[in-house]
């Protein structure tokens, strides 16, 4: 049997003001920079910059305005509805205002840049290869297969089926070697290896003969590749019959002129550039914090504009008179589309110059609290970075601890020591010897220095990184070593070992082979 009920619920949803204040507030200075431009192409009452006339007339158009929306809302017929605003097909802000918002939506609706992708620079020098048309086709779905890093991961014989299943051509795995090593031919050098130890030999091979440790790097890849990756230096020099001298020379080629990863760094000018949003000084004993301008652009509704719909508003006593008419005689009020869309248009407005300074506050907030709790980095420099938690900052700006996390999200501030990502100040905290809480990070500095100096014919292992660290003052146990090293791209200590010659000729006693972290 069917019953009904009541229920009364409460529910909470962003506004579509709130909404594009998130996504406004998580855009870096360039990014801001396109979004604006794409909302003053979409919307016509939206202009940026102000001559002095307009700066003028700006401040005394403000409660103009607040009497304008008040009369464009009071008449009942064309009365705006939220609802409408949420279900309309117009898209107000360049991007739909879903009551059902998601963080998740965040990556998603961040602007991207368009750059040449390395596949497209591939098929481009395509056509230098003189192929034929089945030829190009193989190397299209090499192309397609290569990962982000610039290896192929997919064997000849799937490449096969592929072309079978969706062009019902038959291929040999000889025809696919074939087209692969045209396809590595191509630069970047190394492209389309099916691992490191190929990657490292097709760009030996592009480079001239002459080049110094060239052949020996070669031999010692092509027959003694784990000799190599394990750095069995005693066994490689009675095996490749050479010294000390022309050992260390093909492995510093490899380490020094080598990619292992040709595929990755594909950027533009661009794209690699960093712009600060923040710039720290401190002068005459205070701190100067200065939001980048860019993040504050000039931003007003249209003069000529703002006339139209001042006009609307004085016809509309007279407008009010004729609508009865017209609509008794079933004519349709010409005015009627032209004003709903000017006040969508001026309310959309509206909100995104309020959403511009909003973010433009809370981003000022946010970079004060950080610059209060690290003064004396910003006073002294590196080395006095203190533990700090996205939570510390919520606290003093009194705001929700995810507006934290998209403001510091993407965000640069230049200081008098050099550039640096907002993500940097937060850290966790480790307490001393003596008792004190330092920074995570300046352990890790402390770590890097110590493997910076060690003796590189025996590195420390985990164990006697930890002792040394424990040395400057920082107890930590040797598994935290690890993972603080792994954190830093640092190797185990048998892969540190290096070959370091004395008075041009000698090398320091090398420690038995075998021995690891």
């Amino acid at each position: 049997m069917l019953e009904l009920h009541q229920k009364q619920e409460l529910q909470q949803k962003l506004s579509p003001q709130q909404i594009q204040y998130i996504k406004l507030l998580q855009l870096n200075t360039l990014d801001l920079e396109m979004r604006i431009k794409e909302e003053l192409e979409e919307n016509p009452l939206l202009e940026e910059g102000l001559d002095e006339e307009e700066k003028r007339e700006e401040e005394q158009i403000d409660a103009t305005e607040a009497e304008m929306e008040n009369e464009l809302e009071t008449d009942d017929e064309d009365e705006f509805d939220v609802e409408d605003l949420l279900n309309s097909s117009d898209d107000l802000y360049g991007y739909k205002a879903n009551p059902n918002y998601s963080e998740d939506d965040d990556d998603r609706e961040r602007p991207m840049r368009s750059s040449t992708t390395l596949s497209e620079q591939l098929k481009n020098q395509m056509s230098f290869l003189n192929m034929s048309e089945t030829e190009e086709m193989v190397a299209e779905q090499i192309i397609g297969s290569i990962d982000e890093d610039g290896y192929l991961r997919r064997d000849p014989e799937s490449i096969i089926d592929d072309i079978l299943f969706n062009q019902g051509i038959e291929l040999e795995v000889d025809d696919v070697e074939q087209v692969l090593r045209q396809v590595q031919s191509l630069d970047p050098p190394g492209i389309a290896a099916r691992d490191l130890q190929e990657c490292l030999l097709l760009q030996l091979y592009r480079m001239p003969e002459d080049v110094d440790g060239r052949n020996t790097a070669i031999e010692m890849l092509e027959d003694h590749y784990k000799a190599f990756t394990m750095k069995h230096f005693g066994k490689l020099k009675k095996r490749l019959g050479v010294d000390d001298r022309e050992l260390k020379t093909a492995f510093d080629l490899i380490q020094q002129r080598l990619d292992p990863k040709p595929g990755e760094g594909q950027f533009s000018e661009e794209t690699n550039y960093i712009t600060p949003d923040f710039t720290v000084r401190f002068v005459d004993g205070e701190f100067i914090i200065t939001l980048n301008g860019r993040n504050a652009p000039d931003l007003h509704i249209s003069r000529h504009y703002r006339k139209m719909l001042e006009k609307l508003r004085a016809q509309k006593k007279r407008e009010k008179k004729k609508k009865a008419k017209a609509k008794a005689k079933g004519k349709k009020d010409i005015d009627k589309e032209t004003k709903q869309f000017l006040k969508n248009k001026f309310d959309s407005a509206r909100w995104f110059i309020n959403s511009i300074n909003q973010r433009r506050h809370t981003m000022t907030l946010v970079m004060d609290a950080i610059v209060q709790l690290q003064e004396d980095f910003f006073r002294y420099g590196e080395g006095n970075l203190k533990p700090m938690i996205l939570q510390d900052i919520a606290e003093i700006i009194d705001m929700d601890i995810s507006t934290v996390s998209r403001v510091v999200n993407g965000k640069y501030v230049q200081s008098e020591f050099g550039v640096y990502e907002l993500k940097y100040f937060f850290s966790e905290g480790l307490e001393t010897v003596d008792g004190d809480e330092v920074s995570n990070k300046e352990v890790k500095a402390v770590l890097q220095q110590i493997v910076d100096a060690e003796d590189k014919t025996s590195p420390y292992s985990d164990q006697k990184l930890a002792d040394k660290l424990e040395e400057k003052g920082f107890k930590i146990a040797r598994r935290t070593v690890s993972k603080y090293r792994k954190h830093l791209s640092i190797p185990v200590a048998r892969l540190r070992k290096q070959i370091v010659l004395e008075d041009g000729e000698e090398e320091k006693e090398q420690e038995p082979e075998g021995v690891g972290a």
